[in-house]
C-alpha cells in the first residue's frame, strides 16, 4: 500500500462576534486548505503549510502551530493509498479573499452548531438526538460527553461530541454520504475536514485558559467588549460581564490607549494586549468567568 503525507491548514479567525474558520470547495463539499508534502522539495512540514495555503487562498499565515495528525485507513477513500495528514492551526485575523480564489470564509457553527451555546442549549441538540444519545450503553458517556441530565457542558470536549456522534451514524460523514437520520447537525465536510474543525475548536478552547492565544485574531486596538465577545464566540458560552473584566484586567492582559471608540452612542475605551505579560506569567491566558 501507498503512504502519502498531506497538509491541512485549520485556519480560525473572529468576525463579527462569530468564529469563522477559511474553506475551499472539495467536490460538492466544503474542505479544508490541503496538499500534499513535496518531500523532495518542501524543507520543512510549515514551509509547505504556508505554501498550499498561499496558493489556494492567497493568505500568508502568521501564527500556526501544528495540532494533530490523522491516519485513519480509508479516510480518503482512495483504493490502495494511505495518506497520512498533518493538521496545523492558524489564528489570524480575517482578510478579504483575493479576487477569483476559490476560497471562503464560514461560520465554524454552520459545521457543529452544537457548540454554540451562548444563547442556551442550541436547536440541534433537540430531543431526538437526546433520545439518541441516552440510548443502551451510552446513556453514561452522553451524559458526560453533552451534558445532558444535570451533567455540566464541557466545552473543551468538542472532539468527543462529534466522534460520539459520527459513532452512533447521526453525522453524514458517517453515512458515506447517505441522508443523517437526524437533522439539524450541521453541514457536512469533505472527508475527515469536520472532526479536523472539531479538534481544532476543543485545542483552542483549551488554550483560552492558559495562552493569550485570542490576541491573534483581535485588531490592534479593542474594547473590552470586543474582547469578551471573542471570547464567547470561541468558548460557544457566554460570560459574565463583570467578571470578565475583573479578570482580564486584575491579570495584566491589556492595557488603555487612552483613546475612545468615535460611534453613535457611548464611547468605550480602546485597549491593546500587553505583551509584557508573556514575561510576568507562566500561563497569561483569558481563561474562563463564571457564565452568564
Amino acid at each position: 500500500m501507498e503512504v502519502r503525507v498531506g497538509l491541512n491548514a485549520l485556519i480560525i479567525a473572529v468576525t463579527r462576534d462569530q468564529p469563522r474558520v477559511m474553506t475551499i470547495p472539495y467536490t460538492e463539499l466544503a474542505a479544508l486548505p490541503f496538499g500534499d508534502l513535496d518531500s523532495e522539495g518542501d524543507r520543512t512540514l510549515e514551509l509547505a503549510l504556508r505554501r498550499w495555503v498561499r496558493q489556494q487562498t492567497g493568505l500568508e499565515l502568521g501564527y500556526v502551530e501544528q495540532l494533530y495528525s490523522f491516519g485513519d485507513r480509508a479516510r480518503d477513500r482512495v483504493p490502495g493509498v494511505r495518506m497520512i495528514s498533518i493538521a496545523y492551526l492558524a489564528l489570524v485575523r480575517e482578510e478579504a479573499i483575493p479576487p477569483k480564489v476559490a476560497a471562503s470564509w464560514r461560520n465554524v457553527y454552520d459545521f457543529l452548531p452544537w457548540e454554540d451555546w451562548r444563547k442556551g442549549p442550541p436547536d440541534a441538540l433537540n430531543k431526538q438526538v437526546a433520545a439518541a444519545l441516552k440510548a443502551g450503553e451510552m446513556r453514561l458517556r452522553s451524559q458526560i460527553t453533552f451534558g445532558l441530565e444535570g451533567a455540566p457542558w464541557d466545552g473543551n470536549r468538542a472532539l468527543e461530541r462529534y466522534e460520539l456522534l459520527y459513532e452512533l451514524g447521526l453525522v453524514q460523514e458517517s453515512q458515506s454520504g447517505a441522508p443523517p437520520q437526524i437533522t439539524g447537525l450541521g453541514e457536512a465536510m469533505a472527508l475527515d475536514h469536520r472532526r479536523m474543525l472539531a479538534t481544532a475548536l476543543a485545542r483552542i478552547r483549551g488554550k483560552l485558559r492558559y495562552r493569550p492565544v485570542i490576541f491573534e485574531m483581535l485588531p490592534e486596538e479593542f474594547t473590552l467588549l470586543q474582547l469578551q465577545k471573542a471570547v464567547e464566540a470561541l468558548s460557544g458560552v457566554p460570560v459574565h460581564k463583570q467578571n470578565f473584566r475583573r479578570l482580564v484586567e486584575q491579570g495584566g492582559l491589556v492595557e488603555g490607549t487612552g483613546q475612545l471608540t468615535r460611534s453613535i452612542g457611548r464611547p468605550a475605551e480602546l485597549f491593546h494586549f500587553r505583551r509584557e505579560v508573556l514575561r510576568e506569567r507562566p500561563a497569561p491566558g483569558v481563561g474562563l468567568p463564571r457564565q452568564v
